[in-house]
């Protein structure tokens, strides 16, 4: 078995969240017509894709899809975000052109897993990988395996036969792998040549959806223009790839990189996992499709359920919501539109880290929030104790103010405390911002 080790450093990521603009930079493998999640999952990155830079959106196959031939199916899709595209622009700035969209819509590896990795097997989708991973531009790549995940394989491949191991080693440094419950056996081969690669591998992704085929998307998804029009209903779990890019959704409550933060797209260990299997078709294509990679490491979810991201669900619903009106809206004023969540000063989307000494107090305060729709703003601060250190309580004072005190306990020295801070607004839809703190105790 060939295994990688890293011999150069990742390359240093931009912070996330340095301005209020970061946008991380992401490439989707999805297994378009499998299963109609896929699609669903696609209508809402695309309504919220001025929060990210999309760099590739390619065609997979999967244990569900085991060969495809077209993007067909992608380009009805980002045809649909070209009629609304003037819309969503009246809202947001950073939406990617629809001539932009396109030609970074292209078909991958055509054949299942590991069969279709090797020399010769290039295809669109892995060389796309490639270049993206390349570009001279400091942000990690999140590489999401909505499918299966063989484009990124083959790239690997080609890049480990046709560079040093120091360039094998800078590539790989800029990969983050996404990979939504395993759909192929190209994971395992992964995670088990080159363990240093940062592999999530997600297998909590049902619980947090609203109820399946609803008054929530007859009402505020699929009835709104061309977009809607093609959100088809769920015919087993709604939206099952969304959470691949709800973890790197820029907002505020967490940094990707920190995997135990938690947010929008769950929380994981900073433990890696061995064996973590993909879904049980994997094993009935080919029963040791992965055991023969054993053993493989991975980071995988905390031990709690999908309440972990349910916690959240006004905002990513509500969120998704607002944006299908902007996509039927000309006029700004006619739409609810995201707060901006300032704290001590800072209206970034970081993570804040600050120092405080055990015993003390100190003052959080947001009074410096805005909306721009001059909505009235509420303030929730809570202590988020599943990430912290310190696994005590802690008392914050004045939780639903703009100021609020947090009580340091004393035996805390040495620890770390995540505080929260949730800041909605009372338009309609109503929409929240988030910020994390992590207070440092001396």
């Amino acid at each position: 078995m060939f295994v990688v080790p890293l011999m150069a450093q990742p390359e240093p990521a931009a912070a996330v969240g340095d301005s209020i603009n970061y946008r991380p930079r992401i490439i989707v493998t999805t297994d378009l017509g499998a299963d109609p999640d896929d699609e669903q999952s696609l209508v809402r990155l695309l309504v919220s894709a001025n929060e990210f830079d999309i760099e590739g959106l390619i065609v997979a196959t999967s244990c569900w899809k085991k060969s495809q031939n077209n993007t067909a199916m992608l380009d009805q899709i980002v045809d649909a975000y070209g009629k609304v595209l003037p819309n969503l622009q009246v809202h947001a700035k950073g939406y990617p052109s629809y001539q932009s969209l396109k030609s970074i819509s292209v078909l991958g590896q055509t054949r299942y897993g590991m069969s279709d990795v090797g020399d010769g097997k290039d295809s669109k989708g892995s060389n796309l990988i490639i270049a993206a991973v390349d570009k001279n531009d400091p942000r990690p790549v999140w590489i999401q395996f909505w499918g299966g995940g063989n484009n990124l394989a083959q790239a690997i491949w080609k890049v480990r036969a046709t560079r040093s191991q120091k360039d094998l080693a800078r590539f790989l440094g800029k990969v983050r792998v996404f990979d939504i419950l395993g759909q192929d056996d190209a994971g395992a081969w992964i995670a088990r040549n080159f363990p240093d690669v940062f592999f999530i591998r997600a297998t909590e992704v049902y619980g947090w959806q609203p109820p399946k085929n609803g008054s929530y998307q007859r009402n505020d998804i699929q009835s709104h223009g061309p977009l809607g029009a093609i959100y088809p209903d769920a015919k087993w779990a709604t939206e099952g790839d969304t959470l691949a890019f709800l973890h790197v959704f820029p907002n505020g409550l967490n940094d990707p990189e920190k995997i135990d933060q938690g947010g929008w797209g769950g929380r994981f260990s900073l433990d890696k996992q061995a064996g973590i299997r993909s879904m049980s078709e994997v094993a009935k294509i080919n029963n040791v499709g992965e055991s023969q990679y054993d053993p493989y490491h991975m980071f995988g979810n905390t031990s709690e359920p999908a309440g972990v991201i349910r916690r959240w669900s006004k905002g990513y619903d509500n969120d998704f919501a607002a944006r299908m009106k902007w996509s039927i809206t000309g006029k700004y004023q006619d739409a609810n539109h995201q707060p901006i969540a300032c704290v001590n000063g800072d209206k970034t989307r970081r993570v804040l880290e600050i120092t405080a000494a055990h015993g003390s107090t100190l003052t959080l305060d947001a009074s410096s929030s805005t909306d721009p729709d001059d909505d009235i703003l509420s303030f929730a601060w809570s202590f988020c104790k599943e990430p912290s250190s310190y696994d005590g309580d802690v008392t914050i004072q004045n939780a639903s103010s703009s100021a609020a005190t947090v009580s340091i306990p004393s035996n805390a020295g040495g620890k770390h405390i995540h505080v929260i801070l949730e800041l909605r607004d009372n338009g309609s839809p109503n929409l929240y911002a988030y910020r994390r703190i992590i207070i440092h105790v001396k």
